[in-house]
């Protein structure tokens, strides 16, 4: 099978990561940012920046009438801008399969992700003073959310290019063996 005809696997793994963020979860233990990531690497361009949004523009209003929030937000500007960031990254790792690459770029996205959605949380809530030692104050309250960030981003990294390596391989394999009747 040629790389294009591997597409629908790598959108419906990319589809399968953000529904799962419908189900119940610790705070910041979402498949998103793994899914932005692999969407990234293996989806062409136009798909991957376009999937992870068009997935979170229609799960989001169904989280917040869940939860009784606002859907969007000028706060889910540093969300979506952080997602598209890891759209980005993933493109990064579109011709490699090296473990300790994808890992590295997981973790870079991990960071960029919590940077940036704190400065957004700084920003638009009123939590924290408009100074520098209330940025700072909103990182440090920030990071043990950042532990489920991580965590959920290796995760679901580690599962969703481990299945794709697994299917392209037993496929591929299956399809050179020839079957003796």
């Amino acid at each position: 099978m040629t790389k294009a005809n591997w597409r629908p696997v790598a959108l419906s793994l990319t589809v399968l990561g953000a529904v799962a963020r419908l189900l119940p979860h610790p705070p910041n233990f979402a498949p998103v940012g793994a899914t932005s990531l692999f969407a990234g690497a293996r989806l062409p361009r136009w798909q991957a920046y376009l999937v992870p949004l068009a997935l979170m523009a229609v799960t989001d209003p169904i989280l917040a009438s869940f939860y009784g929030v606002q859907a969007f937000t000028r706060y889910s500007f540093f969300i979506y801008a952080s997602f598209l960031i890891a759209v980005w990254l993933g493109r990064r790792l579109r011709n490699t399969e090296s473990i300790s690459r994808i890992a590295a770029v997981t973790v870079l996205n991990s960071i960029q992700f919590f940077l940036i959605t704190n400065f957004g949380s700084w920003l638009w809530f009123q939590a924290y003073p408009r100074t520098a030692s209330g940025l700072a104050s909103c990182y440090v309250a920030a990071i043990p959310f950042f532990g489920w960030t991580l965590a959920s981003d290796v995760l679901y990294t580690a599962v969703l290019f481990g299945l794709y390596a697994w299917l392209s391989r037993t496929v591929a394999t299956s399809e050179r063996v020839p079957v003796v009747a």
